[in-house]
């Protein structure tokens, strides 16, 4: 079904399912066998969240680069630039591992949830964003293919026409997650990068393996959460994989694959409470770029947090500001005086009381023998 779906969306956007001519050259950078766990993978420890949530059911579109990799399992794929399937830039083939490669024995690399049906738009065939009109039409498309979570490892500037393919994601209940966009010296002024700046996007920023805030993760845009996405691991054409690969595009599919774990778990959620939940369980430090935290695939499945009256999980209110100075008063200093006084007083009582207890006796004993000395 979705083979046809995809097939009807792209005949209608007049884009070519098959390459009518491969390209001369598609050389992405070159990758390696040789890898161990990375440390996103120990950081976010997806496996032990798969007992609740695989992400089964759950359907991701990737717009990107394409995908080319026999870890990963794709439920369709369209092509926008017309040059074939083939991800000749390494790009998206890395995001969507991320989000779902296999898991296999023996093979230390993961997807965050394996049992998502993947949907990859190839929308570009460079190093580059790509054409925006064709960005603007895989959104489209993939919500309109039935995409419950779309994740865009892309910024740019802003559009009206990418504003409104993103509102009509958001308005067919669909998860955007998007790239909070890198910056270096060179670009001068930073400056917020979209979709990740619109309203209802899940922006994410990047961390570093020590869990800081990525020198090149952009602070200007509004961060809802951080993901890992400095010397990450993750797939690459040609059955190979990279090890060190740096950028909030790498964030992104971090978050994009927790979105599909809670919906896979809560599906009666929309789009909006699923970005909720994802915000309010993540962790770590906050501050300027880095939104809540780090995302946290567990908590964002386990938490049971405060319901509006529709029953909607919400962000956690605030803990409640530290008491005033002066609200709580300082024990009085002991008075020695009173205490010397009371001593007394109880010393006094004890030893009238033991002349009583001794006159009891010895009085009647006296009048007895009318006051005689005894032998």
């Amino acid at each position: 079904m979705i083979g046809r779906a995809l097939m009807a969306s792209a005949l209608a956007l007049q884009l070519p399912l098959m390459p009518a001519v491969a390209r001369e050259a598609c050389r992405p950078a070159r990758g390696t066998l040789a890898i161990g766990e990375s440390w996103a993978q120990k950081r976010l420890d997806p496996r032990r969240a798969w007992q609740l949530s695989t992400g089964a059911g759950v359907t991701v579109a990737v717009i990107d680069s394409g995908v080319s990799h026999p870890q990963i399992r794709l439920a369709g794929r369209a092509d926008l630039v017309g040059t074939g399937f083939n991800d000749c830039v390494g790009h998206g083939t890395a995001v969507a591992g991320i989000i779902g490669a296999q898991y296999i024995k023996g093979v230390p690399f993961y997807g965050v949830a394996p049992g998502v049906r993947l949907l990859s738009y190839k929308q570009t065939d460079s190093e580059r964003n790509g054409d925006p009109k064709l960005l603007v039409k895989a959104i489209e498309s993939a919500a309109d293919e039935g995409a419950d979570v779309i994740n865009l490892s892309i910024s740019t500037a802003d559009q009206p026409d990418l504003k409104r393919a993103v509102e009509y994601a958001l308005a067919k209940d669909v998860v955007v997650v998007a790239a909070a966009g890198n910056t270096t010296k060179e670009d001068g002024t930073p400056v917020p990068e979209y979709p990740a700046g619109y309203e209802g996007v899940l922006a994410v920023g990047a961390s570093g393996p020590n869990g800081a805030l990525a020198e090149f993760s952009n602070k200007e845009t509004p961060v809802s959460v951080l993901g890992p996405g400095q010397d990450v691991t993750s797939t690459w054409p040609g059955g190979v994989y990279r090890t060190d690969l740096d950028g909030t595009s790498y964030a992104v599919p971090y978050v994009a694959g927790v979105a599909a774990l809670v919906r896979a778990r809560f599906p009666r959620l929309d789009q909006a409470q699923v970005r909720r939940r994802i915000i309010a369980t993540a962790d770590g430090a906050v501050g300027g770029g880095k939104g809540a935290g780090m995302v946290n695939p567990m908590l964002a499945l386990s938490a049971i947090l405060p319901l509006e009256p529709e029953g909607a999980p919400v962000v956690a209110p605030p803990l409640p500001s530290p008491l005033p100075r002066g609200a709580v008063a300082k024990a009085p200093p002991v008075d020695r005086d009173a205490v010397r006084l009371a001593l007394t007083v109880a010393g006094s009582g004890l030893g009238l009381g033991l002349l009583v207890l001794v006159a009891r006796a010895f009085i009647p004993m006296g009048r007895r023998r009318g006051w005689r000395p005894g032998r």
